[in-house]
């Protein structure tokens, strides 16, 4: 499918996105869509239940797809423009409409099922196994067992979620552009550390604002994380605290952008799906492609409440306590736009930790090298700098070459570190480009090998210093770091069950957590901790802190990710659409269960809580949780080795390789953990790294 006129259509390695452009976009995806649709009506005739005349020529047409529809989502992330949200609009229809084509496909699903009870099913190896019984199941859950008007109507319902959840999205990233607060005199934001302060009056020079500067002003703030954060951890005028904290939980509340009835209308028409495939209620529908049931799930969440709720009751006493020695005329009365700041003095006088000051010794480039330095240690392999190689869309963009032991390429990734409000999605990601496939080999090699992209929205350079982070982004970088290494490490010949494809979802966050603790050990932390300009390592005092304070207000942010995931659940098992209580009214009770501080009447979060509209966590939020568990059980395995046994660590790190990283989807994830463990996960790692493990054996 070679074009010279469309980038999109040409063969390729490594994607165009350097030369892809949205009016690209419509006529690529058009071409391509029919071309697909010739495809799948051969295999449809020729179809038979064998691995050549099945899954080979079904993975083709699945990969080419989601390659070039790939490039076209990805940009979107990083490169939004009113252009290329247009071209999307167009096409997605078409785009829709054949997915839900091949997913109802009956001559395929009789085939899988003709597979699966035919003579040769005992032959397959898991894998293959894994294949047939995953297809099985997405196409039950794509409606292939739907009939005419049943039909009709759920493809209707996929139609308008898809769009419906694309411009839940939009509405977020325009909100965020949307709020900006001009600020000329310094005392407005006095405590804002030198970082913000030059973050913000480079925003205010990009808005044309002249003779700028990080010392003189004039600044702009905004919702974009970095400055966001800054703000509320460290300024010190408590009505502008509140102010950017107000219009942060209103985001995509209000007016044009406002995304309650867009929630409210996914909600809708998920049960309406649900209901259609026979399930009472979309959660049902969600845990089919999980390890975990409703039940389960529910109940772990009800564990980590009653281990967490009398540590996070502690923490708002202490930040009583500590606003009340520095005579804060909030003490007595501290609200949600007083927590972070309060937390950050509290921080800082009891371990002696200030994040501001660390950041010299965070240097984007020195952590990586460190990280990087860790996963040869642990996986036996080199990630070398490859930029060049292939194009990239932004010149921040690094590009790196996997290595094996052998000196031998077994995988690429690019990695877009910084932040660019303007342009790009909020957050953290790891996506796939192209997965291993022993059955898309070309140019005469035997296997193609995995590509993936990290992005993430750090702190970026300014003026001629580097990106330097503070502890929460580089905990980010290794959590990132940490799904690609699942992608790009699988030994997976499979394509349909490859790196992260056909993972239960609530286990797919046990790599990127795992690799979280390794920022906690001592020897990780010297390899990553090297100040940019004199390349002094971290005092070892500095570290001790570091590591004492990981525990640092765990219940608290314990019951903040309960209350997404509670809410997430609650909204997907128990929500009436237009009956007599709203989504923020199940939001407000959740609440009262789960923060200490009741939330606020105007709190409109749900308006921007992408993960379970846009993305993959519908009535899976507890999947955090869920992972979380197998994660530290899992890392408590190299410590019970002794974390300072260099060999009981490589030959440990190749147990991981081989099995959590390697298997892919090849095999269920419980199973895959067992074949790590030994043995079945216990939560107790877990409790006693956030320092709840006593509340837990009692509750």
């Amino acid at each position: 499918m070679a074009s010279l006129e469309n980038p999109l259509l040409e063969d390729f390695v490594f994607p165009p996105y350097d030369v892809v452009q949205p009016k690209h976009v419509s006529p690529a995806i058009r071409s391509l869509l029919t071309k697909l649709e010739s495809d799948l009506d051969d295999l449809e005739r020729n179809v038979g239940p064998t691995w050549p005349k099945l899954v080979e020529p079904l993975e083709k047409i699945k990969d080419r797809f989601s390659v070039v529809w790939g490039i076209v989502n990805h940009l979107s992330a990083v490169k939004d423009s009113t252009e290329l949200r247009s071209a999307i609009d167009e096409v997605q229809p078409d785009k829709v409409k054949f997915q839900l084509r091949m997913g109802q496909s009956k001559p395929i699903y009789n085939a899988f099922r003709e597979l699966r009870e035919s003579s040769d099913w005992h032959t397959l190896n898991d894998a293959r196994k894994r294949v047939v019984e995953v297809q099985i199941k997405e196409a039950v859950l794509n409606g292939v067992s739907l009939e005419d008007d049943k039909r009709e109507q759920f493809n209707k319902i996929q139609q308008e979620l898809e769009k419906l959840g694309q411009k839940f999205e939009e509405n977020v990233l325009d909100a965020v552009k949307k709020y900006e607060k001009f600020v000329r005199d310094k005392k407005e934001i006095e405590g804002l550390p030198d970082t913000g302060l030059a973050m913000a009056s480079l925003l205010a020079a990009s808005k044309g604002h002249e003779n700028t500067s990080a010392e003189n002003g004039p600044w702009i703030i905004t919702l974009d994380g970095p400055i966001y954060r800054s703000v509320m951890h460290h300024v010190r005028n408590r009505s502008l605290r509140k102010e950017v904290f107000g219009a942060y939980i209103a985001r995509a509340s209000e007016g044009e952008l406002n995304n309650t009835p867009i929630f409210e209308r996914v909600l809708k028409l998920r049960l309406e799906k649900a209901k259609l495939l026979g399930y009472k209620n979309y959660a049902e529908v969600s845990m089919e492609m999980k390890m975990a049931t409703v039940d389960k799930a529910e109940e772990l969440m009800e564990k980590f409440l009653s281990a967490s709720w009398s540590a996070a009751v502690q923490d708002m006493k202490d930040l009583e306590a500590i606003a009340k020695d520095q005579d804060a005329a909030e003490a007595n009365d501290l609200n949600h736009w007083d927590i972070f700041f309060w937390s950050e003095r509290l921080r800082e006088s009891k371990y002696d930790i200030n994040e501001e000051e660390l950041r010299p010794f965070f240097s984007f480039l020195r952590v990586v090298d460190g990280l990087f330095g860790l996963a040869k240690m642990l996986f036996d392999i080199d990630i070398e700098p490859a930029d060049g190689k292939a194009p990239v869309w932004n010149s921040d963009v690094k590009f790196y070459c996997v290595k094996d032991s052998s000196s031998n390429p077994i995988a690429y990734f690019y990695f877009d570190p910084y932040s660019r409000p303007s342009e790009k999605r909020g957050g953290a990601w790891m996506d796939e480009v192209v997965g291993l496939s022993g059955n898309l080999a070309c140019d005469g090699t035997s296997i193609r090998l995995p590509v993936a992209h990290i992005v993430c929205n750090l702190t970026p350079p300014m003026g001629d210093k580097p990106s330097l982070m503070t502890f929460r982004e580089v905990e980010a970088v290794f959590h990132e770091f940490g799904h690609a290494l699942q992608h790009l490490l699988t030994k997976q010949k499979e394509g349909l069950v490859s790196g992260v494809r056909g993972i239960e979802w609530d286990a797919v966050e046990l790599p990127s957590q795992f690799m979280e603790n390794w920022c906690y050990q001592r020897d990780t932390l010297a390899g990553i901790a090297k100040h940019y300009e004199t390349g002094e390592i971290l005092p070892q005092e500095v570290c001790s802190k570091l590591i004492s304070a990981r525990t640092f207000r765990a219940g608290s942010q314990n019951l903040r990710q309960l209350r997404y995931a509670f809410v997430d659940m609650e909204l997907h098992t128990k929500y009436i659409p237009r009956g007599l209580n709203s989504i923020h009214d199940i939001d407000q009770r959740v609440g009262k269960r789960t923060q200490v501080i009741p939330l606020l009447p105007e709190d409109r979060f749900l308006c921007s809580f992408t993960h379970i509209v846009s993305d993959k966590y519908a009535a899976g939020y507890f999947s955090y949780m869920w992972a979380e568990v197998l994660s530290a059980d899992a890392f408590s395995a190299f410590e019970e080795a002794g974390l300072h046994n260099r060999k009981a660590m490589k030959e440990l790190g190749h147990k991981f390789r081989e099995t959590v990283l390697a298997l892919g989807g090849g095999k269920p994830a419980h199973e895959v953990f067992l074949e790590f463990r030994g043995r079945e996960p216990t939560p107790e790692a877990l409790l006693r790294y956030s320092g709840l493990l006593p509340a837990m054996v009692t509750a």
